[in-house]
């Protein structure tokens, strides 16, 4: 069946009945054909309404959007007096109204004019490249014969997975710890040591949630990296812990340890605010399962801590969130809030998550010590969600050892989460790291190199070499793409007006809105190939590099490597405050990189470096604000 001819010059009429017969010679209907993904040649029906030759041509700038190629022949127009033929040029207000009433037939006619010339030109020059890029790579042969999509379906209804008899890390003895004197020294223990404080009861875990309450509460005007305390929860917790120890149990080396949580981890009669303006109120009657998790281990929530908005960067609805080793700099990545408390010893540990560099930026400004581990290690259930192929949860502590113990505690199957496996890890305090090849990048911290090769390891020049040159791209795809299934509604009812950074979310979600299912499918495809060339480069045990390369984080992200972030060193800012002696500093990172599974490959390679250096005891000068020194707020 063909639809009839519809020749009327009023854009907002489209035909209702679409056929994949012969086009009719209209210019109303093409527009969702294109967006169908129909070849089509589009002609002029009505040679005299004004408009159409701009419309059939704004058809086709929709359509180079998506990357199609359409044919558009032009109508001329003879000008008068003089005769001379030539094309007409578009009218910029039907050009706009071309593309709204194209949008509205994606449904997604809430964008007002402004925000579509702003997709059309992100689209082109953000997509195009992109899917071009991987049509090349893996679309060139039809049948799906090669590159599968790493995303794959399981059609299993049994999601009570038994848990594996994994055994529990044996951790080191540290006996002969004792209880200092000054409440700094104690807020800046490891969480091993104060773990044999409460085992030893040199300490009280209600003591331990006083002293850190107490930092959490003068730091955090500075720092801003707290969204609520969770204060009556954590001395019930505390006094819980305390009172199963008088009883002779004890749980383990968390046990009556505080931490926080970044708040996109719902706890249950506490805000969950995702960091942003418009769920700022939010409560959700959720215990994630990493809370569930440590709540089991006897670990005590005292702080629900900052995220960036909706899990983007260090902004969000109270401020930005600062480094405490140089408080005029921000902290960069949404895991903001646990990498500064951590970092300025407002917590002994926390837990914060990666999608794209939301652990490794800010371990690295902060100077912290931090974990991202194999992909689906840590249950997700309660946790705000960007991407289910991406999103990982892990660990900010002061040393590799207790990134060891958190993590023995969080890891295992989730039930609800699809993504999560129970992964048999081996004991990273049992490896012995003599009998490892590890391989250094050229970007690599040399002195790491050298201490860990003083320790015995083969340390080998390295590069991880794969053909995909789309990896920044694919990641960008498969975040924004994910991320606005998750906030399709928030966008349509424009609470994306009220976001507190107008350039990121925002722009990225309607660019996301224009990418096609097939070209996302496409990227999956490119990502897959990523994956199976990685694996096979991989040929050493862990390698060390920079682990604020963007392209190492998207590479590890997509392909789903652990990474151990630790500091190395210090060197002066650049431009210090006029004052006699600044202690502010930039801290020097280092990135240790094991392939997936192998997480207690680079935990132990951490633990060994940090065995025979002291950066990670170091302590930022956040109490050192100078005489002269100002903190504007807002930034």
């Amino acid at each position: 069946m063909v639809a009839p001819p519809i020749t009327t010059c009023d854009p907002t009429i489209r035909p209702c009945l679409l056929t994949r017969g012969p086009l009719p010679r209209t210019r109303t209907c093409a527009p969702l054909l294109l967006l169908l993904g129909l070849t089509v040649s589009l002609t002029v029906a009505n040679p005299s309404c004004e408009s159409s030759v701009s419309m059939v041509r704004n058809c086709k700038q929709l359509w180079k959007i998506l990357d199609r190629k359409v044919s558009v022949p032009r109508r001329r127009v003879t000008t008068s007096p003089s005769n001379i033929t030539q094309t007409e040029l578009p009218d910029k207000t039907m050009e706009a109204k071309c593309l709204q009433s194209m949008f509205e037939l994606i449904d997604s006619g809430f964008f007002n004019e402004t925000k579509i010339q702003e997709i059309a030109n992100g689209a082109t020059e953000m997509n195009l490249p992109i899917y071009r890029t991987n049509r090349k790579l893996v679309a060139t042969e039809n049948g799906g014969l090669e590159n599968p999509s790493p995303l794959v379906f399981n059609a299993s209804w049994n999601r009570e997975v038994p848990r594996a008899q994994a055994k529990r890390f044996n951790y080191p003895s540290l006996s002969g710890v004792r209880l200092p004197e000054n409440e700094e020294d104690i807020a800046f223990m490891s969480v091993l040591e104060l773990g044999e404080l409460i085992k030893t009861k040199q300490v009280t875990s209600k003591e331990l949630v006083r002293i850190y309450l107490k930092r959490l509460k003068r730091y955090n005007h500075v720092l801003e990296s707290v969204v609520t305390y969770t204060e009556e929860l954590a001395y019930k917790q505390a006094k819980e812990a305390d009172d199963l120890l008088s009883q002779g149990t004890y749980l383990g080396p968390l046990h009556g340890i505080p931490y926080g949580l970044k708040d996109i981890v719902a706890v249950p009669g506490y805000k969950t605010t995702w960091g942003s303006t418009s769920f700022k109120d939010q409560v959700l009657d959720i215990e994630a399962w990493v809370y569930r998790r440590l709540k089991a281990s006897g670990a005590v929530l005292v702080a629900k801590l900052v995220t960036g908005s909706l899990a983007y960067d260090d902004i969000w609805f109270g401020g930005r969130t600062r480094n405490p080793w140089n408080i005029e700099e921000f902290s960069t990545g949404s895991s903001a809030g646990p990498a500064a408390s951590t970092s300025a010893g407002m917590v002994p540990f926390a837990i914060g998550s990666e999608t794209a560099g939301s652990m490794t930026y800010p371990a690295a400004r902060c100077g912290v010590t931090a974990f991202r581990p194999t992909f689906g290690s840590v249950g997700r259930t309660g946790v705000m969600s960007l991407s289910e192929s991406l999103d990982k949860l892990g660990p900010f502590c002061r040393t590799a050892a207790d990134c060891a113990v958190v993590l023995d505690a969080i890891k295992g199957k989730d039930p609800d989460d699809l993504s999560s496996r129970e992964i048999a890890f081996v004991d990273p305090f049992s490896v012995d790291i003599k009998k490892l090849t590890v391989g250094y990048t050229k970007d690599a911290d040399m002195k790491v190199v050298e201490v860990l090769g003083s320790k015995g390891v083969n340390m080998v020049p390295f590069e991880l070499n794969y053909t995909v040159d789309s990896v920044q791209g694919i990641l960008n795809f498969t975040m924004d793409v994910d991320m606005l299934a998750h906030f399709d509604e928030w966008q349509r009812t424009g609470q994306e007006d009220l976001y507190e950074a107008q350039d990121q979310w925002p722009v990225e979600l309607r660019r996301a809105r224009v990418v096609t299912a097939v070209d996302y499918i496409q990227a999956q495809r490119a990502r897959g190939k990523l994956i199976r060339e990685v694996e096979k480069s991989f040929i050493v045990d862990a390698f060390i590099g920079n682990v604020t390369d963007w392209e190492k984080v998207c590479m590890g992200n997509l392909v789903g490597l652990p990474v151990l972030v630790i500091p190395t060193g210090f060197k002066n800012i650049s431009e210090p405050p006029p004052t006699k002696s600044c202690r502010r500093r930039t801290t020097i990172n280092a990135g240790i990189y094991a392939p997936p599974e192998r997480d207690h490959i680079a935990l132990a390679l951490g633990m060994a470096y940090q065995s025979v250096t002291d950066a990670h005891k170091k302590r930022p000068p956040v109490d050192d604000l100078g005489p002269d020194d100002s903190i504007p707020n807002p930034p």
